[in-house]
């Protein structure tokens, strides 16, 4: 994320492409099968604008993933259309379907398998909280060795070089510009506030969460895991925030296993994929912040398609 001049700029990685939100846009830009750049432009509004308390402190983490789930949901689907991977995009009920489809797979991967596994321990470990951090120890294990493999893939590497490029393209933005391929190219591809250090962070903080619930019946933890996310997810988005603010070195030191970790989620980016992440973030300025990055003024507007989605952004890059 970028705070300039009250700014704020969030990303995610799609097939082909970068999303990119800031200054109450998302703007989806996909390089498409002839070599030009298409760009997709909606408006954003986050239920917590029409609901202020939704913008206290633990509340605020679990409508950011929410929220940022939805709009990836949807710059994925538009990116797969362009790219030539779907004829159409989602339908809302589409977009759910695929959102729980997706929540309950992350649910048997991350918190079932895990849970039920432990049970293999019981005749190390006696004490429910030792069980509980055994469990959180497979599921970390289970995280990492999914990001593992899913990195090794053709076509997630892919996905993965245009997440680099999103992030090189905030670093730049941060920095004050200007937006050129080159300057994008010589800052860092890792970001404090990626969305993989937020996973990361989720991972933690369940695990010292998950250690005080006793050990029950199988059942009755997996349920209890799961409703507890919104907890957890409040607890790590305020820690994150906290550490990608703060100026101290023992804040920096906690972001770096985040950071180590982005080095399976990030690839070096090509200069074409760095010329997508600055016409999305593009996309999304106003024309002051255009002109103060380098950019032309009108340098976002051609070829672009502007629709109106109330849907909230993410304030965490991808």
């Amino acid at each position: 994320m970028a705070e300039n001049k009250n700014l704020t700029v969030g990303g995610q990685a799609v097939l082909e492409g970068v999303m990119m939100r800031g200054a109450g846009k998302v703007a989806t830009a996909v390089r498409v099968a002839d070599g030009h750049i298409e760009t997709e432009v909606r408006d954003v509004d986050s239920i917590a604008d029409r609901y202020p308390i939704l913008k206290k402190p633990f509340l605020r983490g679990v409508v950011t993933l929410g929220e940022s789930l939805t709009l990836g949901l949807r710059s994925l689907s538009y990116s797969a259309r362009m790219a030539g991977e779907e004829d159409e995009q989602l339908s809302d009920g589409e977009l759910a379907g695929t959102m729980a489809l997706a929540f309950a797979l992350a649910a048997v991967l991350f918190v079932a398998i895990p849970t039920w596994a432990t049970r293999f321990f019981h005749e190390i470990f006696s004490s429910p909280v030792a069980l509980n951090l055994a469990e959180g120890g497979l599921r970390f294990a289970i995280f990492l060795a999914y990001l593992m493999a899913i990195s090794r893939m053709e076509g997630i590497y892919r996905v993965f070089q245009y997440h680099g490029a999103e992030h090189k393209t905030i670093h730049a933005y941060e920095g004050g510009g200007p937006l050129t391929v080159e300057r994008v190219q010589a800052c860092s591809r890792f970001h404090p506030r990626c969305g993989t250090s937020f996973l990361l962070i989720v991972m933690l903080v369940s695990i010292f969460v998950f250690a005080f619930l006793g050990w029950p019946d199988l059942l009755t933890r997996v349920a209890s895991r799961v409703a507890l996310l919104p907890v957890v997810a409040g607890i790590s988005y305020e820690f994150i925030r906290l550490a990608a603010r703060s100026k101290s070195a023992v804040a920096h030191l906690f972001t770096l296993p985040g950071l180590w970790l982005q080095r399976l989620t990030t690839n070096p980016p090509e200069d074409e994929m760095v010329e997508v992440a600055i016409a999305s973030l593009a996309a999304v300025l106003p024309e002051e912040e255009k002109i103060r990055m380098g950019l032309p003024a009108q340098a976002a507007q051609d070829g672009i398609e502007t629709v109106a989605d109330e849907q909230a952004a993410a304030v965490v890059t991808g």
